[in-house]
């Protein structure tokens, strides 16, 4: 029996298929497929929780659910207690810059910040919050004094304090404890701010806060593992890194030397994982297989990436193999696509059995419908699959008069200008399975 799905959940899942983009909420309604891959994240996600270290690059073609992959284990991670940091890479926001790109990424994944009572982002303060007052809490339920908790928060802050960067990462949180007894807002804003990487300069970060150093282009990744053991150390299970449209860096950066920067960011992270040289972090990166197999601008073309990134030779004739760093994602079955349409249909009826749109016939006839387009596996990609599926029930929401058979065989099956289909034997053989589909 269907649980009753939420009016906030319904529109925000129905806006966001629309539009071509993965809810922020509701993705359990619409969760099909990917069993071996979230399988795999969730090994990870007990690796770290285990004091170790991963990194992933999930792969696959525009559409065929990396950014949903990624969402959906943000919302994993948030419940097993982690500290989750995201952001999207654009041209403004990169791994490595001289000119304050890469500050800019960090800046973004601290805005984004989530922990499970702040899903949504913006939980910088919450997570030092959190730590503070349990010291405080700790020390003076056994007697101390303000002064017994700084101490107490200086003692646990000192293996920060022997890593890179981390006195004045210490000192902020320091600051923030002063504050915190003081109820000072103006100094407990500049520490938020010096953690958030939003100053410019060393000069105005020393007049606020006495501190030496900012968060720069050179030190991000410094940082992040910083954050890491400071989340640990606050009672969570590990920080978890989220990167989507990795392939920006290789398609949008014309200048080899940039490119190279970032590749060189990515290697770092890879050896250090790898090589167990961190604790407690794991980093997922999303990108198109250009971005990975590109052999003049993808990582392919970085040899000691191409190196590290390379598959499984035995994983061949069906054989998948999750122990590397690369996942690939394949265009969803025939089976998991009929699925994926039940799932929207029963969003678009808020749950209710009983205001279906559509019988089950219809499913099937929209697959069908969709085989018929030149270049099927376009439009099969899940991301294409439920655009046009919500579409059509959006049409049958608003004309309930209209049958839906009308609605489906009077829209044009037209391919994208910008895509490039199969080959016609392939696109053949694929029509041929979908005509044979039973359920």
């Amino acid at each position: 029996m269907s649980k009753p799905i939420k009016q906030r959940e319904r529109s925000a899942i129905l806006q966001s298929l629309r539009a071509g983009v993965v809810p922020k909420i509701g993705l359990q309604h619409i969760q099909v497929g990917r069993k071996d891959e979230v399988e795999a994240i969730i090994r990870d996600l007990e690796l770290i929780a285990d004091g170790g270290s991963t990194v992933r690059l999930v792969i696959g073609r525009y559409g065929s659910g990396k950014s949903f992959l990624l969402s959906l284990t943000r919302i994993l991670a948030l419940h097993k207690k982690f500290v989750v940091v995201q952001a999207d890479i654009t041209t403004d926001r990169r791994l490595y810059s001289r000119q304050g790109q890469a500050r800019a990424l960090y800046a973004e994944l601290m805005q984004n910040m989530a922990v499970l009572s702040r899903p949504m982002g913006g939980a910088i303060a919450s997570v030092v919050e959190r730590w503070v007052s349990d010291v405080d809490f700790q020390v003076k339920e056994a007697g101390g004094t303000e002064e017994d908790v700084a101490r107490e928060i200086y003692k646990q802050l000192r293996p920060l304090q022997d890593q890179v960067s981390g006195y004045d990462f210490a000192n902020v949180i320091i600051r923030y404890l002063q504050s915190f007894h003081s109820q000072d807002d103006l100094l407990m804003a500049h520490a938020l701010r010096w953690l958030r990487a939003q100053y410019t300069t060393k000069t105005e970060a020393r007049q606020d806060l006495g501190v030496r150093s900012i968060i720069d282009d050179c030190s991000i990744y410094d940082y992040l593992k910083l954050l890491a053991a400071f989340v640990r150390m606050a009672g969570f299970a590990g920080l978890l890194v989220c990167v989507d449209e990795m392939g920006v860096l290789s398609h949008r950066l014309n200048n080899a030397q940039s490119r190279n920067g970032n590749y060189e960011v990515l290697l770092r992270v890879l050896n250090d994982c790898n090589q167990g040289n961190v604790s407690g972090i794991g980093f997922l990166f999303a990108g198109t297989d250009s971005f990975l197999e590109d052999r003049r601008r993808g990582l392919h073309s970085y040899e000691a990436l191409a190196t590290r990134l390379a598959e499984n030779t035995f994983a061949v004739n069906g054989r998948r193999d999750f122990s590397g760093p690369v996942i690939r994602l394949d265009n969803l079955s025939p089976e998991h696509l009929y699925v994926l349409l039940h799932n929207i249909r029963n969003v678009f009826a808020s749950g209710d059995p009983s205001t279906l749109l559509v019988p089950d016939k219809a499913l099937k006839e929209f697959m069908v419908h969709c085989s018929k387009k030149l270049g099927s596996d376009y439009y099969l990609t899940p991301r294409e699959t439920a655009k046009e599926f919500v579409g059509f029930l959006s049409i049958l929401e608003q004309n309930p008069e209209m049958a839906w058979e009308t609605v489906l065989s009077g829209t044009k099956a037209e391919p994208n200008p910008d895509q490039k289909g199969p080959s016609p034997a392939h696109d053949g053989a694929r029509n041929d399975d979908l005509k044979a589909f039973k359920l």
